[in-house]
């Protein structure tokens, strides 16, 4: 099941109880839009309060327009210091996005066999 929780409002009047058993999930942030990137640490967290510790990627969507990203290379180095996996996907061209999903999927399949 895939559930679309956009931007922090929207997620909490979805009830937590709907991401209990999730085994892992993707965070999408618009790189036009930079306080997407803040939402996305945000729902990081209250994700991992809800339902613990699983495999997540950070997607950065809108790849096909870099000349009007908000989001700069060392914002993005900063994520990767993190320890967060980063794709650069673009929904337009679907860049990235198979990647994503296939990448998650196998974050989640080692996560389950440890």
């Amino acid at each position: 099941i895939l559930w679309d929780l956009y931007g922090e409002d929207e997620f909490q009047k979805v009830r937590m109880s709907y991401l209990r058993g999730a085994s892992g999930y993707l965070l999408v942030v618009d790189g036009t839009r930079k306080n997407t990137l803040e939402k996305a640490f945000n729902l990081q967290i209250k994700v991992e309060n809800t339902i613990g510790t699983v495999p997540f990627i950070l997607v950065l969507n809108k790849w096909d327009l870099t000349d009007e990203w908000e989001i700069n290379d060392v914002e993005i180095n900063e994520v990767v210091q993190r320890g967060w996996i980063v794709i650069k996907t673009s929904a337009k061209t679907g860049l990235g996005v198979e990647e994503s999903f296939q990448i998650l999927a196998n974050k989640i399949l080692e996560n389950i066999d440890n």
